[in-house]
């Protein structure tokens, strides 16, 4: 491991106050192991160049209940070179099928309906779209990504998607029937200008749909590898009924989805020409009460509960190495980060990672260096053990590898053994 001390004076931003009310009404309820930025994998050959480590510091709003980060770091340095593309994930892709065939159903879409994904990535989602008939417009920092959509024929904007690149689109293609942002909407820190230009970008009758990971599941199941820099925001539906309001839009619906371990999918529209608000906004809101999500013991709790996840899985594999067995990983998603770090699992733990993205395969996981690999090294080593970081695909994985020769570990949302 080569990494410097915890430097805040690398922090591009250290907010003040409430991303989605302003207020300065803020409490520290959890605080992880500082971590490098999820996925910052590193090459072999700067293997001795230290990686600094920064806070992981969630704080509530005593104001509208919000959970998030306040330390900001450069959205440059997180994205312009992201390694995770959604269409290696067989399950991501019909995700997206299913998902694409639902708005336009839904919405009632027509060829030639301009539809833009924020945060599109490879253009998994669009390309369902653009097989629809539909024009289609992706935004995204991550240059290779980018360029490999727009090489599959997905017209992609290599940026961050605000205000100004709203206007522009907008002039350049007219309005947009339908605007998209998937499991992006939790990394941006000027949500209010992301709005903004949602606002300005959508046809009178558009809507915007987004998914972001949903606090009540990480809560409930313990999903704390979820919480990582690029992740500012951890979203319940009832702050965001009033962000959305005081924007001059409207949460019309919200579904609950099994996406990462649970995810909240949100219809909002401008409020101009909002429809009849869906029970279910209301329903989910109530939920969330009831829960306790907009409590500070609510956190404190949780903590508890991470302290036991890792004495668990610590005694487990320490256990497993001392009886001389071999242990390995599959997955090296950002949520890795910061799992590994707050769980101690290092190369004495883990001694290598497979992972199903070329893009991943010969680099060096953030801060501890764990080689990562591609999956034929599991049928050439056959390690006893095989922890799977990605654990929200865990049964996909197992299915597909289950005769590799030894077993496999599932840390979260409660450990089992396979």
């Amino acid at each position: 491991m080569n990494e410097k001390a915890v430097d805040t004076d690398c922090i591009l931003q250290r907010r003040k106050n409430c991303r989605l009310c302003g207020s300065v009404k803020l409490e520290n309820v959890l605080t992880l192991t500082p971590t490098p930025p999820a996925n910052a994998f590193v090459p072999t050959d700067m293997l001795d160049k230290p990686q600094t480590t920064y806070p992981l510091e969630l704080f509530l709003c005593s104001d509208c209940g919000h959970l998030q980060l306040l330390d900001v770091l450069d959205p440059r340095e997180l994205f312009e070179h992201y390694v995770y593309v959604s269409g290696t994930s067989p399950s991501f892709v019909a995700h997206f099928e299913d998902y694409a065939q639902d708005a336009i159903q839904r919405f009632g879409l027509s060829p030639g309906d301009l539809v833009v994904d924020i945060g599109s990535n490879d253009g998994t989602l669009l390309q369902f779209f653009k097989d629809a008939g539909m024009r289609v417009l992706g935004i995204d920092p991550a240059q290779e990504v980018a360029e490999d959509a727009r090489q599959r024929g997905i017209d992609t904007l290599t940026g961050f998607f605000d205000a100004e690149c709203a206007q522009k689109i907008l002039e350049r293609e007219g309005p947009a029937a339908l605007i998209t942002a998937n499991n992006v909407f939790a990394h941006v820190d000027d949500l209010q200008g992301i709005v903004t230009g949602i606002r300005n970008l959508l046809a009178p009758n558009g809507r915007f749909v987004f998914e972001v990971s949903y606090l009540k599941d990480v809560f409930n199941k313990g999903l704390f590898d979820t919480i990582y820099h690029e992740h500012l925001d951890y979203h319940c539906a009832g702050p965001l009924v009033s962000f959305f309001e005081r924007n001059n839009m409207a949460l019309v619906d919200t579904q609950h989805i099994e996406t990462h371990g649970g995810s909240l999918r949100g219809y909002a529209a401008l409020a101009d020409n909002s429809p009849q608000i869906a029970p279910s906004v209301e329903e989910m809101v109530e939920l969330e009460r009831q829960a306790g999500l907009f409590k500070p013991e609510t956190f404190r709790t949780f903590a508890s509960h991470i302290d036991r996840s890792r004495i668990e899985l610590s005694a487990l594999l320490k256990g497993l190495k001392a009886a001389g067995k071999s242990i390995a990983a599959y997955g090296a998603p950002a949520k890795a980060t910061t799992l590994m770090y707050h769980f101690g699992l290092d190369t004495e733990i883990i001694e290598y990672i497979v992972d199903d993205s070329p893009l991943k395969q010969g680099l060096y996981t953030p801060g501890l260096h764990v080689p990562v690999t591609g999956t034929d090294v599991l049928y050439e080593r056959k390690p006893d053990y095989v922890v799977i970081l990605a654990w929200n695909f865990a049964d996909a994985i197992i299915s597909k590898h289950e005769h590799y020769g030894g077993r496999f570990i599932i840390p979260l949302p409660n450990l089992v053994i396979r």
